[in-house]
């Protein structure tokens, strides 16, 4: 059986394409070939083809690729009603579960954080006086430099100061 196919020339990253009529049983690289009938840029989209040629292999039989069927639809050449046509073909979903799509929404919540407030160790009820008095002392040494801290008296700047010296 004969078919018409595409044969890749061209260097690499510039491809090039022939059609070719070819038994169907030999690689396209074999360069075993029947008729040379035109060539394809994939680049340019361009397409140079021997329409009476073609169709004479059409009608005798040669079955084309699936590419070069698209391509001969594009240029607008008659296909016998025989060709097989290109069909997509929809194959089905191994996990369909997975999709994302058919996961089950999660809500955004945002969490609050919780703070946990430090534990107060209660100290013994037999404190003695002495321990109360140097604890009272010690709060108020904070508490007295504390006050001294807020309370800053800016000192004047250099123009202000050189003022108060003239007078």
């Amino acid at each position: 059986m004969l078919a018409i196919r595409m044969q890749r020339t061209g260097r690499k990253g510039q491809a090039q394409f022939r059609v070719i009529v070819q038994d169907s049983r030999r690689s396209p690289s074999s360069g075993n070939i029947v008729e040379l009938l035109g060539n394809y840029d994939p680049h340019t989209k361009v397409a140079n083809l021997e329409k009476e040629r073609i169709l004479f292999y059409l009608n005798n039989g040669a079955q084309p690729s699936d590419r070069v069927l698209r391509i001969l639809t594009s240029q607008k050449v008659q296909i016998p009603k025989w060709v097989e046509k290109i069909t997509k073909k929809k194959s089905a979903t191994k996990n369909p579960t997975k999709l994302r799509k058919n996961q089950p929404k999660v809500e955004t919540v945002v969490e609050e954080v919780i703070v946990a407030e430090p534990e107060v160790k209660e100290e013994p009820a037999e404190e003695t006086a002495v321990e109360e008095a140097v604890s009272d002392e010690i709060k108020a040494e904070d508490q007295v430099v504390e006050t001294t801290e807020e309370v800053a008296v800016p000192e004047p700047a250099e123009s202000e100061t050189t003022v108060e010296a003239e007078k």
